[in-house]
């Protein structure tokens, strides 16, 4: 954990929040006709790739067109859920009044439901950034990432949870909305997640039931090859989305915090935070445009609402003000920040110091206990023995 009151003064935060709130109200008052051509040349250009990926499938059984089928839908789905979906969703562009820009109404092609993401991202993980316990994101109910997160041996396995969700990352975005590890605590009853559950059902259903099954039956006997490339379009969607994002919340500098220090917080200390509880990854155009964008993830985090084509724009003037103010901004290659996240998973994968010790010599202890019970019962006959 750190102290965020010892970062700056009281004067200096409220300052630092205004320079930032400066830059905001700057990018909302330009926003217009080139956002909304940038967005609907993203999404048309992602259904036509969705288009030549489909189309491409009929060819399947000659290797070099069916993967290219699979690249084609890899880059498609990649789009619609980094760039389109996760942005749209956000809100990014409810100012143009497009319905289909709505980020209420707005559904993406991955198994979580939209309106579930939206409580689960959208308000816990953007409200409560990097707070333990309130942040559903630190490890997604599944891994320890923090460590602060109290040690259990079922955490051994960490690399192979991360292993199994970067793998299967869309069902592990799905089923964290059920929020399973607030149930077995005995925060939220099965019950209440009623309509959670109806939502993953539907949702769960129309995904498999289109990339599994629809797509699969029309091309005829080309079913399992349409099968086998609609499978591996989404596990290179699953790689890429699980690698940006946790190389934007999981490096080793990036910092968490406790509830009580987030308490009273004001706009200056809630943009602190996000500084601080976010990274970057440096790339090229094409490399942000594949990331949603969310290769600026200090920019996404401190305004998740402005469309995130402009965070490149404003990423040099965010980091001078952070070196203004002595604040680390931490950015990086993305073989140097997913090294940094593997390497946190195993490390922490471990009990800490002593707690091993702690657990051995527990046993030991016990073992000790029973023994010293078992000499000194052992006695008592013997002087019983003597008396009689």
């Amino acid at each position: 954990m750190t102290g965020l009151q010892d970062r700056l003064t009281s004067e200096q935060v409220e300052e630092f929040g205004r320079e930032l709130d400066a830059i905001r109200q700057r990018i909302v008052a330009d926003l217009g006709e080139a956002d909304v051509d940038y967005i609907n040349r993203v999404i048309k250009t992602q259904r036509g790739l969705e288009v030549a990926g489909r189309g491409l499938m009929y060819l399947g059984f000659l290797p070099p067109f069916w993967l290219a089928a699979v690249a084609s839908l890899s880059v498609s789905k990649i789009l619609d859920n980094m760039e389109i979906g996760h942005n749209v969703m956000h809100g990014q562009y409810d100012w143009t009044r497009i319905p289909e820009l709505n980020s209420k109404t707005f559904e993406w092609d991955t198994a979580a439901p939209g309106d579930n993401w939206r409580h689960s991202h959208n308000y816990l993980h953007h409200t409560h950034t990097n707070v333990l316990d309130k942040d559903r994101d630190i490890g997604y109910g599944v891994l320890r990432m923090d460590p602060d997160q109290k040690w259990h041996p079922y955490y051994l396995g960490n690399p192979v949870y991360a292993t199994l969700l970067a793998i299967f990352f869309q069902w592990g975005v799905w089923f964290h909305d059920l929020e399973v590890d607030r149930i077995v605590k005995g925060e939220l009853s099965w019950a209440e997640t009623k309509e959670v559950r109806r939502k993953m059902r539907a949702k769960a259903t129309k995904q498999i039931g289109k990339d599994y099954v629809l797509f699969p039956l029309l091309t005829g006997p080309l079913a399992p090859l349409t099968f086998l490339g609609n499978a591996s379009a989404n596990l290179v969607r699953n790689l890429w989305a699980f690698s940006i994002i946790f190389c934007g919340h999981f490096p080793a500098d990036v910092e968490s915090f406790s509830e009580e220090e987030t308490e009273n917080e004001t706009r200056g200390q809630w943009y602190l935070r996000q500084i601080l509880g976010s990274a970057n990854i440096t790339g090229g155009k094409l490399f942000h445009i594949m990331s949603g964008n969310l290769s600026h993830q200090i920019e996404h985090h401190l305004f998740p609402d402005i469309p995130a084509r402009r965070y490149p724009e404003i990423a040099d003037e965010v980091r001078a003000i952070c070196e203004k103010y002595g604040l680390p901004y931490h950015t990086g290659p993305l073989h140097k920040q997913l090294a940094s996240v593997a390497k946190k998973i195993v490390t922490l994968a471990m009990p800490p110091k002593g707690a091993l010790r702690a657990l051995v010599g527990g046993h030991t202890d016990r073992s000790t206990e029973a023994r010293q019970v078992t000499v000194d019962a052992q006695q008592d006959s013997s002087r019983a023995g003597i008396a009689a």
